[in-house]
């Protein structure tokens, strides 16, 4: 039994993704715009929104920061006085840099949640109201399987996708009854300009094409939560339940760190 209303009739379908300038953002308006959904893209990078808009007939690019409340509000509302309805919102805006107790770093660790969680609330701001008058849409938060428990060099990432997963959940109890579907995209390891930062090996790296597609896939499926590739998401999961003496273990023998 599906959670969410499936989507997977994309033509004539109005589609906002925020975070589309590179990674899975792209990719998945990429996915989309193929599919026929009418997609907008948002992202700061305009130079790459626009060779994005430029390849993609009929799409169109909007650049904002995530960190400003009236641009996000001014976009929604160009997008629905010209489009007349949002069937898709997506926040896949992000930044990460890996960090460790010993080399804290406040202005880091408050970046990155400014991007990847505030810019979600300022988000909502300018969407909520057009979901819930029109009593139908989809909205969809990018978080990550960093957010499931406390991993090494997550120190400021992690809590930041923690707090998603939980937004995504409050929001599924409060707009599900109003016919909006709601779901959290928790991926694992995706080759994009976030990750190459790590300097440890990344078990089922997947390409931000492969991420998309099971993003989409996901969406048809009406599924709240998706998360990828299953064989190694089901065991980040499964140490959810574990006790915390043989989780800590866990990871250390696992990682190293």
């Amino acid at each position: 039994m599906p959670l969410n209303p499936r989507l997977d009739d994309w033509p004539g379908r109005v589609v906002w993704i925020v975070g589309a300038s590179s990674g899975i953002g792209r990719a998945t308006a990429e996915r989309l715009h193929a599919a026929g959904a009418r997609v907008v893209v948002s992202a700061r990078n305009a130079a790459a929104l626009d060779d994005f808009q430029a390849a993609h007939p009929g799409s169109q690019a909007l650049p904002l920061d995530v960190g400003e409340v009236q641009a996000l509000r001014a976009a929604a509302e160009r997008i629905v006085r010209e489009c007349g309805r949002l069937d898709l919102v997506m926040y896949c805006a992000g930044h990460y840099r890996p960090m460790r107790a010993e080399l804290f770093d406040l202005p880091e660790a408050l970046a990155q949640q400014r991007i990847n969680y505030v810019g979600a609330l300022h988000l909502l701001d300018a969407v909520l109201p057009v979901l819930l008058g029109q009593g139908h849409g989809h909205l969809s938060l990018v978080a990550s399987v960093a957010g499931y428990r406390g991993l090494p060099q997550a120190l400021a990432y992690g809590p930041t996708k923690a707090a998603l997963i939980n937004l995504a959940e409050v929001l599924y109890l409060d707009l599900h009854p109003r016919g909006i579907g709601v779901s959290v995209v928790n991926p694992g390891f995706v080759r994009t300009p976030l990750t190459v930062h790590n300097d440890f090996h990344m078990p089922a790296l997947l390409t931000p094409a492969e991420a998309a597609e099971a993003i989409v896939q996901g969406w048809a499926r009406g599924r709240f939560e998706i998360h990828f590739p299953r064989r190694f998401t089901l065991w980040l999961k499964a140490l959810r339940a574990v006790h915390d003496r043989l989780y800590f273990a866990a990871v250390k023998r696992t990682t190293g760190l």
